[in-house]
């Protein structure tokens, strides 16, 4: 259970940095300057968000035929590993406006939720939930590397992210899921040679 929560957190934490999320963090920080409710709203959206994608991957885990699952992480992790590699970018337009303190709130959650639909740290929690079978495990690891990654761009703005080495951590990410591809073909052959 350790290993999957470690697992978790790790993936998405590295997949995190410099995603459109994390860039939508720091837009929010810049513009309204309030770190806690920018960053509850960050923690609530990435629940539910990270709640829905790992409840999918649970119910695929249980309703899958063992062997399509199996090769279905495979192939999600390889996916997820390019993916990293690609840098997001950010419509700062699309930011909503708001002057109280509620209103960030709301404005944080309501965008980052959105932002995270379809996102690779949204898939990654799906796929991370079908491959160990653990959704709360999983949906806590995620949430946690998601506030990891976030958290630091929030309090420290613009001085922390100028610093960070985007590629290194991009690659880093990538490399996780190469590693966490290759578990799953073990299982995925291993499955195969179980059930002929």
């Amino acid at each position: 259970m350790l290993e999957t929560f470690l697992a978790s957190t790790g993936v998405v934490a590295l997949a995190e940095v410099g995603d459109k999320t994390q860039l939508l963090s720091l837009v929010l920080a810049a513009k309204y300057r309030k770190p806690v409710p920018i960053a509850l709203g960050v923690l609530c959206a990435t629940l539910l968000s990270h709640a829905s994608a790992g409840g999918v991957g649970a119910l695929c885990a249980r309703f899958l035929n063992q062997t399509i699952l199996n090769w279905a992480v495979v192939g999600s992790f390889a996916l997820m590993a390019g993916w990293i590699l690609v840098p997001d970018k950010l419509d700062e337009q699309a930011v909503p406006v708001t002057k109280r303190s509620m209103g960030v709130f709301a404005a944080t959650a309501i965008s980052f939720f959105l932002a995270e639909m379809g996102d690779k740290t949204q898939i990654a929690t799906a796929v991370l939930a079908a491959q160990f079978h653990a959704f709360f495990t999983v949906v806590a690891g995620t949430t946690l590397g998601m506030m990891i990654a976030n958290l630091p761009v929030i309090y420290l703005g613009h001085r922390f992210a100028d610093r960070l080495p985007v590629r290194v951590v991009h690659v880093i990410g990538a490399i996780l899921c190469a590693i966490l591809g290759g578990i799953a073909i073990a299982h995925a052959w291993h499955g195969q040679a179980t059930h002929p």
